[in-house]
């Protein structure tokens, strides 16, 4: 066997979760402007938040508040996601019961998470990350429904009915900013989106 062909034959080994962890605490007390998630076996790193951004999660916080007060949605609660909670993300928003979080640290269990949400960035990775490998590691973790708002084609899309067999979402329902939608049981809430036009920059 070749040097070439013995390197290629070695499988590189991934990087475990308690790595990961021990990186993500030490780069979050060394800057606070830097924030990690491991989906899929890689490190990614989650960009600051623009203004609309931010906007945007507090027009939805503000809508949940309204409709379902017995809902807090959690802006800054990592989740342990994907398979075997293998993976840890930090979703721009978590929906549970208010006080589900307490006392479960930065990289909390999904079970009794009843949406994750994410606002897309403008940046390289948002088409593979936001659109392709959270789907799946929220669908594997059984979280209910998964809402992506996607300030590049002006939609909002509601993923639901997680098969953790085949790491993806059912059903999934796709309208343009300013159409009204409903997201399923168990949040049941009706959203106008008319609003989210005005972030649209």
């Amino acid at each position: 066997m070749t040097v070439m062909a013995e390197r290629t034959s070695k499988v590189t080994p991934r990087m475990s979760v308690e790595e990961f962890e021990r990186i993500a605490e030490f780069a979050a007390v060394e800057s606070e402007s830097v924030r990690l998630e491991f989906i899929g076996g890689r490190i990614g790193v989650k960009k600051m938040p623009d203004g609309d951004h931010g906007t945007i999660i507090m027009w939805l916080i503000r809508q949940c508040m309204q409709l379902r007060p017995d809902l807090d949605l959690d802006n800054m609660q990592g989740l342990r996601v994907g398979k075997y909670r293998k993976g840890r993300a930090r979703p721009d928003g978590a929906l549970a019961p208010v006080g589900h979080f307490e006392g479960q640290g930065e990289w909390a269990d999904p079970d009794g998470v009843l949406m994750v949400l994410e606002v897309t960035s403008f940046d390289s990775d948002t088409h593979s990350r936001d659109r392709k490998e959270k789907p799946s590691a929220y669908a594997d973790a059984g979280i209910p429904a998964y809402l992506l708002i996607d300030r590049d084609d002006f939609t909002l899309t509601v993923h639901s009915v997680p098969d953790a067999a085949t790491g993806a979402y059912r059903h999934r329902e796709t309208v343009a900013f300013g159409e009204r939608v409903v997201l399923p049981d168990p949040i049941g809430i009706e959203l106008d989106t008319g609003n989210l036009k005005r972030y649209m920059r």
